[in-house]
């Protein structure tokens, strides 16, 4: 299939676009700038350089594919504002076709919970609000195969939200490191190579309407992170917790979101789609050194 995707040069994106080519798909990157364009084609992905908010030229673009995953944000204030019209002009583009269209959306949207499911209701911490109105308008779309994936804390890589908590202040003598939090919210995790392939599985797989969390089932509180942070840090394993006020005070809506206890299984994309997590958990990421900081350039 010819796959139109988003934020191929990103941390995600650029997961699923080896994955898509793996998979011997064919991949249409929409991407920002030339450098973006010319590292897509080094990884063998067909460069478009745009805006995700050009109307037309996505309409366009999705007409032309066989099949669209975006996972593409700004990360920003505007973010609610660009994937609404992403999603736009994607839906005008693949009408009636049958085609689908994978969207990110992401875990938090459904607030805490220990057994959150793909049935979950909704209560989302600020900074991803808007996210539902954008994923059930794409869910409901007629005419199309319309696929949401929910993502959990993604790792690996050396990247993503992991590196917040080895971020943490160093305090007290000895020192210790401070925590996300008082330590005993949950995360759920997945490993951003296992969470590509589940991308692949749903483009080819997932039946319109389909909702994934992207969770592999390891759910390790902040405190356990955080100890074997500081034990990679040269800290003993020693840690100091932080009151919610503090986390906010200090991350802001993002660490209130960070702030949020969650446990997920994934067993739904298990079962429906045959997808197997198979890499290393966070923990064992960290303990094996993967997120140990990069010493600096002289």
């Amino acid at each position: 299939m010819n796959i139109l995707l988003t934020g191929a040069t990103g941390y995600i994106g650029g997961g699923v676009l080896a994955a898509l080519l793996e998979a011997g798909h064919t991949v249409t990157a929409l991407v920002r700038t030339d450098d973006k364009a010319a590292a897509v084609r080094k990884e063998g992905g067909s460069p478009v350089v745009g805006d995700m908010q050009d109307h037309d030229l996505v309409r366009r673009l999705a007409e032309q594919s066989e099949g669209v995953i975006t996972t593409a944000s700004p990360g920003d204030e505007t973010s609610s504002a660009a994937e609404a019209d992403f999603a736009d002009a994607v839906l005008a583009g693949l009408a009636g076709s049958g085609k689908p269209f994978v969207r990110t959306g992401g875990v938090w949207v459904h607030g805490a919970g220990d057994e959150i499911t793909e049935q979950t209701p909704t209560d989302a911490p600020t900074i991803v609000r808007w996210r539902s109105e954008i994923d059930e308008r794409v869910l409901a779309a007629p005419g199309i195969r319309s696929v949401l994936i929910e993502p959990a804390v993604v790792y690996g890589r050396h990247g993503g939200i992991p590196n917040v908590v080895f971020a943490g202040e160093r305090v007290g003598d000895p020192a210790a490191l401070t925590l996300i939090g008082d330590g005993t919210q949950h995360w759920t995790t997945v490993h951003v190579d296992d969470l590509a392939r589940l991308y692949v599985a749903a483009l080819v797989r997932a039946e319109h309407g389909s909702r994934f969390l992207g969770v592999s089932g390891e759910n390790p509180t902040t405190r356990e992170l955080g100890e074997a942070a500081s034990h990679r840090l040269g800290l003993a394993g020693r840690v100091v917790p932080e009151t919610p006020q503090q986390t906010i005070e200090r991350l802001g809506p993002f660490g209130a979101a960070l702030l949020v206890n969650q446990q997920a299984t994934g067993q739904h994309a298990r079962q429906t789609l045959g997808w197997t997590p198979s890499r290393p958990s966070l923990l064992s990421e960290i303990a094996s050194g993967g997120y140990d900081p990069v010493p600096s350039q002289p």
